[in-house]
């Protein structure tokens, strides 16, 4: 049967929100790290419904169902694999590819990891030129930025010189044909002339998906008159500007870690503040928020600080952000800075600490949002207040919350100097309005007989994947001998073989659900049941001792059986005797080096 190539359905898999998904069909409650309600499969009053956001899972502790978001829909609206991809990719605006005959699309896959092997070696180029004579001016400006060193190699900072085929060359040496680079977008061709490098004489910056790889690039002109003064890479296979977020893959750890994330817009904001100390930040590239990078963003926290430029258009640009943010779940402040200084500006001028004494004052949206809308209008003026208010009302039809959005309405009516209860009444109006309408919805072994060394194992290869598969080389099958999560294990080390054998940089996000989908749903239920109840698994390398040591002791065990039969025959002086007498002292002393 045709299938999707497996390239896109793991990108689908990163950008999808399963909280979002599920919440059109179930009410979840955050409790902890994860969301609770009750559960869509089977009649129930207690919610034993769990969804993990971070790790991209479902699982009922009541009817034992589990799986990634592809199984939700199936299971859910009743459908095929396929059928569940499409759903996906339409609620995510995804475009669908061509349908292939096979599990995965060669083809695709071979140019995705051709077109990540030519940024790699693009980036590689422009590092060491910047780092040469030949970089010496772009060097320059970056001192002048007051760019350090450290932030360059950090950020991967690079340079290519103004000749016009240096990189072209450079990566037709090193195997690579004219079309495929022409698709990478690393080079044009236009009409009948000659291919030629798109990025000369610009500092390069690369743009990376949060797993790392490198997928695109800005350049920042050298010359005044040199336009566009940004000039980014065009959307490729590999590429799309508005699901990527920059600087991710450097500070995703510190989003999570804190639990917030600061917006800014530029990549020297970008470098300044994470510079300057501020290290949970990431950046829209200077384009405006798209709601793929919304959800992408929502994967690793729920709250943001916006700190885009104090002029009209970054003003302008942060209503828009606050709104989409808030749409999808997001706690939102604005940080204003004065006129005429971006971060970049603020913190070169004042530094990291007093930028960070202007995030700690920032203020919540809606107060942002009525201050600036209060600037534009004359409340004294009956007419200019109704027209503040209206601006207002579609505004508060987003806030999800009926509670804040009654608070966003006392604030409101306070300002305009306007009842409390006619601003609530209108505002419940335009919520409802707003409100789109929902389609109503209403073994293995288990746990406990499960040892903690196999439940954490199995827990891993979901929260800390690729800690997991680069371990699991060490495991021998015999460690495993016997138990009832060998098939799970030994599919995640086909996985991890396959991963290696193609050679790429795949990002650890995208692993569990590449094994769920691999799993029958009664492994599937065991695997997330798991996961929901261990969220900090023991490391990977500690599990596989602990099996391997309860493989010697049950080897011990049999060893000690024979040697006590071979004394009740009066066997003890015989060769086997002597044999399994060694045996055992090897197996005490292969326990004693794994306690």
């Amino acid at each position: 049967m045709p299938l999707f190539p497996q390239s896109f359905i793991d990108d689908l898999r990163l950008q999808a929100d399963i909280v979002q998904v599920v919440q059109e069909y179930v009410s979840l409650k955050r409790v902890g790290n994860s969301y609770k309600g009750l559960c869509p499969f089977h009649g129930e009053k207690t919610p034993s419904f769990h969804v993990n956001r971070e790790q991209g899972f479902f699982h009922c502790f009541g009817c034992n169902v589990g799986g990634n978001v592809f199984k939700f829909l199936e299971l859910h609206e009743k459908v095929s694999f396929p059928e569940a991809v499409r759903l996906l990719a339409q609620k995510f605006g995804m475009a669908l590819p061509e349908l292939t005959d096979g599990s995965r699309d060669p083809q695709a896959d071979a140019e995705r990891e051709a077109l990540l092997k030519m940024h790699e070696a693009a980036a590689a180029l422009y590092r060491e030129v910047l780092a040469g004579p030949s970089g010496r001016r772009a060097r320059q400006m970056l001192e002048q930025r007051g760019i350090t060193p450290e932030t360059i190699d950090r950020l991967q900072l690079g340079f290519t010189p103004p000749g016009r085929d240096t990189l072209l060359n450079h990566l037709r040496q090193k195997g690579f044909a004219l079309p495929a680079i022409l698709t990478s977008g690393l080079a044009m061709q236009r009409d009948e002339g000659p291919p030629r490098d798109r990025f000369w004489n610009r500092l390069m910056i690369p743009i990376c998906r949060e797993g790392g790889s490198i997928v695109a690039f800005g350049g920042r002109a050298m010359e005044a008159d040199q336009q566009p003064k940004y000039l980014n890479s065009p959307e490729t296979p590999i590429y799309t500007k508005g699901r990527t977020l920059y600087g991710l893959n450097v500070t995703k750890g510190d989003i999570r870690r804190l639990g917030y994330a600061i917006l800014v817009e530029g990549y020297f904001d970008f470098a300044q503040v994470v510079q300057g100390g501020t290290t949970p930040v990431v950046a829209t590239s200077g384009t405006a928020l798209t709601p793929a990078q919304v959800h992408l963003l929502r994967r690793f926290t729920s709250k943001a600080v916006l700190s885009f430029d104090p002029d009209a258009a970054g003003q302008g640009a942060a209503v828009r952000s606050c709104e989409l943010m808030v749409q999808e779940g997001f706690q939102v402040s604005v940080a204003v800075l004065p006129k005429g200084e971006d971060p970049d500006v603020f913190v070169r001028n004042r530094g990291g600490a007093a930028y960070q004494d202007r995030l700690r004052s920032a203020r919540p949206y809606l107060e942002f949002l009525i201050d600036r809308a209060a600037t534009q209008h004359d409340l004294n003026n009956s007419a200019s207040r109704l027209e503040f208010l209206n601006s207002m009302l579609a505004v508060a039809a987003q806030i999800p919350s009926a509670a804040a959005r009654d608070q966003f309405a006392d604030r409101l009516a306070h300002r305009a100097g306007v009842g409390e209860e006619v601003v609530r009444d209108e505002i419940r109006k335009a919520a409802v309005a707003k409100r789109p309408a929902l389609p109503v919805r209403q073994s293995l072994a288990g746990f406990s007989e499960l040892t903690p060394a196999e439940r954490d194992l199995l827990a891993g290869l979901v929260s800390e994947p690729a800690s997991v598969l680069d371990a699991l080389p060490e495991l021998d099958d015999r460690d495993l001998a016997g138990s009832s999560v060998r098939h799970i294990v030994a599919l995640a080390r086909d996985l991890a073989r396959e991963l290696a054998q193609r050679q790429t940089a795949q990002a650890p996000e995208t692993i569990p659900g590449m094994l769920l989908e691999r799993l029958n749903e009664e492994e599937i239920a065991l695997v997330t049941g798991i996961a929901a109840r261990t969220p900090r698994p023991a490391p990977a390398i500690d599990c596989i001792r602990a099996l391997r040591r309860r493989r010697y002791e049950r080897e011990r065990a049999d060893v000690q059986r024979e040697i006590d039969r071979l004394q009740e025959r009066g066997g003890a002086d015989s060769d086997e005797f002597a044999a399994l007498w060694a045996r055992k002292r090897s197996l005490l002393n292969e326990i004693e080096a794994l306690q």
